[in-house]
């Protein structure tokens, strides 16, 4: 085999928020893609406005750093090495996107925070890239916390590495254990931009001040992209991007053979048809920016252009010797929610230009799915509605916050679980939780999973105060799980999770003991009905709001429904009384987000989301028919507890 020895293609892979962005970031200042009088933005590779927001990654993305060391000279490339790099998401619900960064590389970095060690993204990442057999390098991030416990998270790491390797092993994959044993690792604080491969106290920061020791690791460790001379053209499309000029991009990892700017070639599909097309040009990536070449060879990761279609997962060949290669694999979806058309009586009336159609909805749902490789779309028994599954509850609130964006109008069903039969039983998808808090609050956490059907399998106390908790829980004990356990924490826990497979169903989970304060009729919310009733509750609606018949305008102090008029008005008398300007204070409303919106939704609830809006409603809005639905509903429920 043949070797690129100018080439490397790594992709950093970790948990949520132990530092992969600000590491790429550095990476990208000390390779000069930037003028020294260049203001560069922290996470300069997270381009969304939502990313940007919420602080994650949601869509792998890549770059490439131009490295020019010594070692670069030693190595037969006095010019220079290419350093391909893909930053990918670490939260578990985006797993689509780690899937896909890890089939284009050759090697990844695995970041890990210092202080808190592998968590469960960190499990799934490693599993994946010992399946896909990449080599890996360690890099404990974050020394100079002043919780850091550096050797405990380097043994803690290892022992993870061997441990799954030794599952990938026995279910047919052939590794080399004998290299995982000897595991490069990196010690660095990227907010600095330090790099060593001498371990620091803890708490301390690293005793080299670039990243030189991080690009050389990668030099040594992550192999070549290795191609076969002579082989006909194999070129894997592992992303979708568009340009205003070009109209649609599709990112591909040449394997073999090459591309030539105005040559024809063979797009091979995902049902197996060979469909020829003109590439008409070829994006390069330095640094942040894309530049035309007139070819690319293997190795290479490059945008192409010249095919309107084109999809995730298709291979560019030679038509005359169509060699594809195997389709993106991608773990099933767990969580499901239903998107649907806005049919209440304020949809359309909060602003011009706003996308409410069925056909549109759909055409918006469509063009995700080219893009999106972890989501599916299913009929349902409405025109108008649709079925979205998903990973999980964020990646499925995140697509509507981004249509919302985009101006359309929608309703969003609480989120459900995905479940399969099994011998002719339900089973439900479970998660593995790990849950971080104060020692003191240990008892709230513990009860609170319990309700949710939770088992606890390890605890952890370092004896810094904090305690580490690992759960197995159904899925849909954790929708809404967040919010409560920043409450019973006063906001310092923290909570991840994995997907752990399925199991048979753990029975009714309740997850909510208050019920919901709906309007009974349209018009606008009254600050004299809303003194009256703050007793009875907390509202979501600010006086003179306009609402209307099924909106949910509060949570009630007890549990159970509760019809309320909030658009009454006070009667104007003659009388006078000595009592009757005393001032009255409303509580100020809860404010909630579209994510704690879905959470909160009962099952016979949605979301209204709208540019300008979100609500919590009614699926039937009407209150009689309701109540004829809720009636039907308690009797078969009876009836199937008899049988």
């Amino acid at each position: 085999m043949a070797v690129r020895s100018d080439i490397r293609n790594v992709a950093i892979v970790a948990h949520v928020d132990h530092g992969k962005t600000t590491l790429v970031n550095a990476m990208l200042q000390q390779s000069h893609v930037f003028n020294e009088r260049e203001e560069v933005p922290d996470r300069v590779m997270d381009s969304g406005d939502i990313e940007r927001e919420k602080g994650i990654t949601i869509l792998a993305k890549n770059t490439a750093v131009r490295y020019t060391g010594p070692l670069a000279a030693q190595l037969g490339e006095p010019d220079g090495i290419t350093i391909n790099v893909v930053d990918t998401p670490g939260h578990a619900d985006f797993g689509g996107e780690v899937e896909r960064g890890i089939s284009m590389v050759d090697g990844v970095v695995l970041l890990v925070d210092a202080s808190e060690g592998p968590l469960p993204q960190t499990r799934f990442v490693l599993r994946k890239a010992l399946e896909a057999k990449l080599p890996v390098i360690l890099c404990v991030n974050k020394t100079d916390r002043p919780d850091a416990r550096i050797s405990e998270v380097v043994s803690e790491t290892t022992d993870l590495l061997l441990g799954l390797a030794q599952d990938v092993t026995e279910e047919g994959v052939d590794l080399d254990l004998d290299s995982l044993l000897d595991l490069p690792v990196i010690y660095c604080a990227a907010k600095a931009g330090y790099a060593s491969v001498n371990q620091p106290e803890d708490g301390g920061l690293p005793d080299n001040h670039d990243l030189e020791p991080l690009f050389e690791c990668i030099l040594k460790n992550i192999p070549a992209p290795e191609y076969e001379e002579g082989a006909p053209l194999q070129a894997h499309v592992t992303n979708i991007d568009a340009s205003d000029y070009l109209g649609r991009l599709g990112l591909v990892r040449i394997y073999n053979g090459t591309l030539e700017k105005g040559k024809q070639y063979g797009l091979s599909r995902v049902d197996g048809s060979i469909e020829n097309f003109k590439l008409t040009e070829i994006l390069r990536t330095e640094g942040l920016d894309r530049v035309p070449a007139d070819s690319a060879g293997p190795g290479d990761i490059v945008a192409i252009a010249g095919v309107s279609d084109i999809m995730i997962g298709e291979t560019i060949v030679d038509p005359n010797d169509p060699k594809p290669l195997p389709l993106i694999h991608v773990d099933p979806p767990a969580i499901s929610m239903t998107f649907g058309t806005n049919d209440s009586p304020l949809a359309g009336t909060e602003g011009k230009d706003h996308k409410l159609t069925a056909r549109m909805l759909k055409d918006r749902l469509d063009r995700e799915l080219i893009g999106n490789v972890s989501i599916e779309v299913l009929p349902t028994e409405r025109p108008d509605a649709w079925e979205v599954r998903g990973r999980g509850e964020l990646a499925l609130a995140v697509l509507a916050e981004e249509m919302r964006r985009e101006g359309y109008e929608l309703t969003v069903g609480r989120p459900q679980v995905v479940t399969k039969k099994v011998d002719g039983k339900i089973y439900e998808p479970m998660e593995s939780t790990t849950i971080d808090c104060p020692e003191e609050y240990m008892g709230d956490v513990t009860q609170l999973m319990a309700a949710r059907k939770g088992r606890m399998d390890s605890m952890t106390n370092h004896g810094s105060g904090w305690v580490r908790m690992e759960f197995t829980v159904p899925s849909r004990g954790l929708i809404g799980f967040r919010a409560q356990l920043l409450t019973k924490t006063r906001g310092t826990g923290i909570s991840s999770s994995i997907s752990a497979g399925y199991a048979p169903w753990a029975g009714d989970i309740t997850l909510r003991q208050n019920g919901s304060m709906v309007c009974d009729r349209q018009g606008k919310a009254s600050p004299y009905a809303m003194q009256r009733l703050q007793a009875r509750g907390d509202f979501f609606v600010q006086p003179q709001s306009p609402v209307y018949e099924g909106q949910v305008v509060g949570v009630a102090s007890k549990p159970g429904d509760m019809d309320v008029n909030i658009t009454l008005e006070k009667h104007m008398t003659n009388m006078r009384s000595s009592t009757a300007d005393v001032l009255e204070t409303l509580t100020p409303p809860i404010v909630m987000s579209l994510e704690e919106s879905l959470d909160f939704a009962n099952d016979d609830e949605c979301v209204e989301v709208t540019p300008e809006s979100i609500r919590v409603r009614k699926i039937i809005l009407d209150r009689e028919a309701w109540y004829k639905w809720n009636a039907k509903q308690r009797r078969a429920n009876k009836a199937a507890a008899n049988n």
